[in-house]
């Protein structure tokens, strides 16, 4: 979510869907803003690591992500992880 509002645009609408199985957990995130993502995002005043960072977060707890722009336009994202018994 904080990406969408750095990058999508004041009027842009974000939609969040959680899935799961007994298996697994899957987070999907998008928007329809016209914005673009960056592989670093951040300033001075609000530093950041972007996607380089929820790579990172999701491949911690064993998960895959998918990133990208929408059909249509905008942006999403989904990470899928798995859940122990």
């Amino acid at each position: 979510m904080t990406n969408t509002l750095k990058h999508a645009g004041a009027h842009a609408r974000a939609w969040v869907r959680l899935y799961y199985t007994a298996d697994h957990l899957t987070v999907e995130i998008e928007d329809d803003g016209p914005g673009t993502a960056t592989i670093m995002a951040g300033d001075e005043a609000r530093p950041g690591h972007g996607l380089v960072g929820m790579y990172e977060r999701v491949a911690l707890y064993g998960g895959e992500l998918r990133i990208g722009p929408r059909v249509g336009g905008g942006f999403g994202v989904r990470a899928r992880f798995p859940l122990e018994a």
